[in-house]
């Protein structure tokens, strides 16, 4: 008896000591139309890899025993029940364009689970376009089932989620403010083509960072994947992923073989443990 208690709390020791800080799952890592393309018959689109199919952009991190979501574009819906979460206790959102935005209205499946609203975060302009997006939500008129959110407007500073510190970095996405979002040592950062030295001063020293790179040809409000690896380079983190990817980038195993080793293409449905 004494041996099997002893056994066990070894074991519980062991596990105790496994557990990780954080916990990054990528939603999805695709651009705006998603990989494949409605009606592309290009080598990507029609590749059988897995991990070349890409739903849109965004990510859930699991932290401080609280999961935030970044983002809930059009496959929000499809993400949450491919990796069953149960729970969201936040969302935050970079910017306000449709393929970050448009699944939001599903936040109403977690408001019945947890019988409370989901508050959202974001800057002001992402809050106007929100409401205008889904008016229903914010008329005041309490239909029955709309979803329930409070929106708490951000700006470029430190501001807390539940005693988790969220630093935003904000970046140009052609002429559109952007918020990536440092948590801890490990920073998101999508839709960019410009980041002054300033908010570049944000990201150092992060051991992880996951970063937009659209494709291999420069882009007007993408970083193209030479950019990003410059990025990168100047930043030194110890590892990175790069997401918001087209079909244009090509095939996810041929791309990962021109890259250096800390650095790969993201894919949907990776998990990423951090301590």
């Amino acid at each position: 008896m004494l041996i099997n208690l002893y056994m066990i709390l070894i074991i519980y020791n062991f596990t105790a000591n496994l557990k990780k800080d954080m916990k990054i799952t990528l939603l999805g890592t695709g651009t705006s139309q998603g990989v494949p393309v409605i009606a592309c018959d290009c080598e990507v689109c029609l590749s059988s890899n897995k991990k070349d199919n890409r739903l849109r952009s965004s990510i859930m991190v699991e932290v401080d025993d609280i999961n935030i979501v970044i983002d809930t574009g059009p496959d929000f819906r499809q993400q949450m029940l491919r990796e069953d979460v149960q729970k969201v206790d936040a969302v935050l959102f970079t910017h306000h364009h449709k393929d970050h935005v448009a699944g939001m209205d599903d936040v109403r499946a977690f408001n019945h689970k947890w019988k409370k609203d989901m508050p959202l975060y974001c800057n002001q302009l992402t809050s106007d376009a929100l409401k205008l997006e889904f008016p229903y939500i914010f008329s005041g008129d309490n239909y029955p089932g709309i979803p329930k959110v409070e929106i708490n407007i951000i700006e470029n500073k430190t501001f807390e989620i539940c005693g988790t510190k969220i630093q935003p970095i904000e970046v140009l996405h052609y002429k559109l403010p952007v918020f990536g979002f440092r948590i801890k040592n490990f920073i998101y950062l999508t839709d960019v083509n410009e980041i002054s030295e300033e908010e570049k001063e944000k990201m150092k020293g992060a051991d992880f960072i996951i970063l937009d790179a659209l494709r291999k040809k420069p882009h007007i409000s993408h970083f193209n994947l030479e950019q990003a690896l410059e990025l990168l380079e100047e930043l030194k983190p110890k590892q990175a992923l790069l997401t918001h990817i087209s079909h244009y980038m090509g095939l996810n195993d041929e791309v990962n073989k021109e890259l250096p080793a800390h650095v790969n293409l993201a894919y949907d449905g990776q998990v990423i443990y951090l301590k």
